[in-house]
């Protein structure tokens, strides 16, 4: 039996839960720059590693709680420009928005459609009372894009096996929402 997960769609967006068949695009935007710098090497650096993260990472954790990461699909096109999802995280307690595009794509709101409609989901669809989120000190567009969600900054924190500190963020879901 195949389970169908949940995709969302905007006005500019598709976003599809990532599978293998997204494995090209995600090793690219995994070892662009921008990743490296900002999120850090995964040290996924095949075709065949790529898939390997998708299948023990993404579709895993999609199994397990029903969400997890998302292509960010441009439409009528199709044309892949990043990721976004929730993330069940080692070092962090709940779960964890993220996301990550491809630098042509920077300034153009793509990040906030594809982020504020996966928050809306885990709030409506997925029942999450809090969705946090990390990010680096130097990641300045990164922390605006939280602010905007409209997630505060709580404190610093260190993730296991990781020597870096990171600004944690967190929104709590409220009767208004």
């Amino acid at each position: 039996m195949t389970i169908e997960y949940k995709s969302f769609e905007t006005d500019r967006l598709l976003l599809i839960p990532t599978t293998v068949e997204d494995a090209a695009f995600q090793l690219e935007l995994m070892n662009s720059a921008l990743w490296i710098q900002n999120i850090g090497d995964r040290g996924v650096k095949t075709l065949e590693a790529c898939e390997k993260y998708i299948l023990n990472r993404m579709i895993a954790q999609e199994e397990r709680l029903g969400f997890s990461n998302y292509t960010v699909f441009i439409k009528p096109q199709r044309i892949p420009i990043g990721s976004c999802g929730l993330y069940d995280r080692e070092g962090i307690e709940g779960i964890d928005i993220g996301f990550a595009f491809m630098p042509e794509y920077f300034g153009k709101g793509y990040a906030y459609e594809a982020a504020s409609t996966i928050m809306q989901a885990g709030i409506e669809l997925f029942g999450l009372s809090k969705i946090n989120a990390i990010t680096i000190r130097d990641n300045i567009t990164s922390q605006k894009l939280l602010d905007k969600l409209g997630l505060k900054y709580i404190r610093d924190i260190r993730l296991p096996n990781d020597d870096a500190d990171l600004l944690y963020y967190e929104y709590k879901v409220t009767e208004l929402d």
